[in-house]
């Protein structure tokens, strides 16, 4: 999981040589980017089995929890999105 995850969020820039070569460079992410990544989905899919017992074992639908889950997708989101700008 962690490769597919690293390399999305790895950066490349296509640069021009003098002699008219292309050369692409990749800038990987850094280390505390990856471990909050890595951290966030953790929390969704704990957040999530949590909704899901909430369901089983009240049979309600609690909104909090839905809340914070949809939050962190979008912050999930939003790093791999501002990443590649």
């Amino acid at each position: 999981m962690r490769s597919w995850i690293k390399k999305a969020l790895t950066r490349t820039i296509a640069s021009k040589e003098p002699r008219g070569k292309q050369q692409t460079i990749e800038i990987p992410p850094s280390t505390r980017l990856l471990y909050a990544v890595y951290f966030s989905l953790g929390m969704v899919a704990c957040l999530t089995a949590l909704e899901a017992v909430h369901l089983i074992v009240l049979g309600t639908w609690n909104p909090e929890i839905f809340t914070v889950i949809a939050g962190l997708v979008g912050n999930i989101t939003g790093i791999f999105l501002t990443q590649k700008a």
